[in-house]
Order: C-alpha cells, then sequence, then structure tokens
C-alpha cells in the first residue's frame, strides 16, 4: 500500500493551490495511491505528533515507512 499525506490548512493559499494539482496529478498516474489531507489548523495535535509545523508537507508512506517527505517548496511530478 502505498499513501499520500498532504498537511494544509485552509489559510495556506500554497496548500490550496497543490491540494487539485495533487489529487489530479496523482489519481492519474497512480489510481491505487491513497490520499489523505489534514488541515492542520483543525487538527494542530496530529500535525505536531507527526512533526509538521510549517506548511505544506507532503510525506509518501510506503508498506508503513516513511519514504519520502517534501516540506515548504519543492514540485510536483510534471
Amino acid at each position: 500500500m502505498v499513501l499520500l499525506v498532504l498537511f494544509g490548512g485552509k489559510n495556506c493559499g500554497v496548500c490550496q493551490t497543490i491540494k487539485p494539482q495533487i489529487d489530479e496529478k496523482f489519481s492519474d498516474k497512480f489510481p491505487n495511491l491513497e490520499r489523505v489531507y489534514i488541515d492542520c489548523e483543525q487538527l494542530q495535535e496530529i500535525c505536531a505528533q507527526r512533526g509538521v509545523f510549517s506548511l505544506p508537507v507532503v510525506q509518501v508512506f510506503f508498506m508503513g515507512q516513511k519514504f519520502i517527505e517534501e516540506m515548504r517548496g519543492f514540485s510536483l511530478m510534471g
């Protein structure tokens, strides 16, 4: 199982911009990829437990292990 987690917030402009881009790009290329969005403005405790203190953060897990973590400035694959 592969899981992509986007940590964002409703007041994070970058987060709101990349969320639909992630959904669009990755749903076509990786239809079995599970995607989860966590709003850190609403779920501060969960974000703190995961070590997320700035936004946006994308974490990808492969077979339960963190495989990739990108934060703040990153590009989505084309």
